[in-house]
């Protein structure tokens, strides 16, 4: 008589990614084990509607910088297609453009992190306490959690 083990049920839990978030999914980076670990874990992604195509910027960068080949490009785009056959994108609109530019009156950031972390405010109806915002990038890291964001860091 065989024994069948009962799986534990896969928990797939929503979080905002920030671009800094999605690009170790696509390339290697220093952040690359732990986004893949948080991504197991966060895998209902959502993204800003500009996050495509700021991931393809740093994808680019990247090349310039000679630290991914044309090769590794092609690659990564392809994972960033797949990546974004599965994540929900927060659409421009003009709440988005009224928090943003509050946000540039308080936190030190650059006008797309202002407008990413203004999506994130959208995305959870303004009341991000409870809610998990993603990315490496330490400036709006701080901001979003200011903001009341839970923040999972990839350092």
């Amino acid at each position: 008589m065989s024994t069948k083990q009962k799986r534990t049920p896969t928990v797939r839990l929503t979080a905002f990614w920030d671009t800094s978030g999605i690009v170790p999914l696509c390339c290697h980076q220093p952040q690359s084990t732990q986004a893949y670990k948080t991504a197991r874990l966060y895998s209902r992604q959502v993204v800003w509607w500009a996050t495509p195509v700021e991931a393809v910027s740093a994808l680019h960068r990247l090349v310039r910088e000679e630290y991914l080949t044309r090769e590794g490009l092609r690659q990564a785009r392809k994972r960033l297609a797949h990546l974004r056959e599965r994540w929900t994108e927060v659409e421009p609109a003009e709440s988005i453009r009224d928090s943003a530019e509050r946000i540039l009156g308080i936190y030190k950031l650059r006008t797309a992190d202002a407008l990413q972390l203004a999506s994130a405010l959208v995305w959870c109806n303004h009341r991000a306490r409870g809610h998990h915002f993603i990315g490496s990038d330490q400036g709006l890291s701080d901001a979003a959690e200011s903001e009341g964001f839970t923040v999972i860091q990839l350092l």
